[in-house]
């Protein structure tokens, strides 16, 4: 049996810090106990600059909620062109604090404010995504083009609103 988790500001600075420290300027803190667990929940500490490739999941049950606790997030919808969908600013002290994207749904997420983090829920077991899931219309996260597509998705919104 596992001890309950607290989440409170301790463990957000924690995770925050391991993001900044990462080569991705990201980091997830898991509470599910492995990848094969039937349900994802998680911490995820984002920092600005960090780029998350579009992607879909393609399995019906994929469905990902996202809460965010701390800071602002930026959240980037699109059709299967690449065309720009839907814009979201989710902030921990706004109107919107969350969504749940469903599955098949092509979407990025970026970080507007050092220290911003989100919950995230999903089903399980993880799985890396395919080919298929991963955006062919946008760069790969190692892709020299990747940070001017970041920058263009990041004019997308006013984060100060």
């Amino acid at each position: 049996m596992t001890t309950p988790t607290l989440i409170d500001s301790t463990l957000l600075d924690e995770v925050t810090h391991q993001a900044r420290g990462s080569e991705r300027k990201r980091k997830n803190f898991n509470f599910h106990d492995t990848d094969d667990a039937a349900t994802h929940r998680l911490l995820n500490a984002v920092e600005p600059g960090s780029y998350v490739q579009p992607h879909r999941h393609l399995d019906a049950a994929k469905d990902e909620t996202f809460v965010v606790l701390r800071g602002a997030f930026g959240v980037v919808l699109f059709d299967a062109d690449g065309r720009v969908t839907q814009t979201t600013l989710l902030r921990a002290d706004g109107d919107t604090l969350g969504i749940n994207i469903p599955s098949g749904t092509f979407h990025s997420l970026l970080s507007f404010e050092p220290g911003s983090v989100f919950f995230e829920a999903k089903s399980g077991p993880y799985r890396p995504l395919s080919p298929e899931e991963k955006a062919a219309w946008a760069p790969a996260e190692a892709d020299p083009g990747a940070a001017a597509y970041l920058e263009k998705l990041c004019a997308l919104f006013d984060p100060s609103e």
